[in-house]
């Protein structure tokens, strides 16, 4: 049985502004840098071996806390990078239309194949997700991996695991810094494939953790 660790990257600059990030980038608070290094001493007691992080600035800066407590190398992975969200990356919330704000619900609310203008969809983005995760299974047989990543794009993940197609209402909460864990398992009693342990521990973290939109 293989068993991948999931860390959200600690918080931004644009979370505690409630901006739409997608795939710019903002550089984590000093909230966010201590979320990153209380994860780490998480990893560490998890005895991880490998570090893969999406290519974003957040995420990248996250890794190399965790990296340098694990003592472990970062290899980064592109399919781990959060929901492209178009035209509206950048944007306060706040400042959203009507007609955008709406755009912007069709990726939480249901809405198949939902996505705001020259953004991606929730299924584009379960597709390249669950590439990056299947590359585990090439790791060395004992390895103990821990991928980096962004709210939407592990909240779809973790949510195709369990069964839920990639556009379903999202009521999954996942901190900054909150740590999931997902296992490949072979069973007689079940199919081979990968089932989700847990979701969103945030055991490991004191004072401030914004739940936010996790975007």
């Amino acid at each position: 049985m293989l068993q991948v660790y999931l860390v959200r990257h600690g918080e931004t600059v644009w979370n505690a502004e409630r901006r739409l990030q997608g795939q710019s980038d903002s550089p984590l608070t000093v909230n966010g840098e201590r979320q990153a290094r209380q994860v780490a001493e998480r990893a560490r007691e998890l005895a991880i071996t490998h570090i893969i992080t999406s290519d974003l600035g957040r995420t990248r800066r996250t890794a190399e806390i965790i990296a340098d407590v694990c003592q472990c190398e970062v290899r980064e992975d592109p399919r781990l990078r959060e929901l492209n969200m178009g035209i509206l990356e950048q944007r306060p919330i706040a400042s959203l239309t009507a007609e955008e704000e709406g755009w912007r619900r069709t990726l939480v609310d249901g809405t198949v194949d939902g996505r705001i203008p020259q953004g991606e969809s929730m299924a584009e983005m379960a597709a390249r997700m669950h590439a990056a995760l299947t590359s585990c299974l090439q790791l060395p047989q004992g390895s103990r991996p821990l991928l980096v990543s962004h709210g939407m794009a592990l909240g779809v993940l973790i949510g195709t695991i369990l069964g839920l197609a990639p556009s379903a209402e999202r009521r999954l909460r996942l901190r900054n810094c909150s740590l999931s864990r997902v296992d490949y398992q072979q069973s007689p009693w079940l199919a081979p494939g990968w089932v989700v342990e847990t979701a969103g521990e945030v055991s490991h973290l004191d004072g401030p953790a914004l739940d936010e939109l996790q975007r």
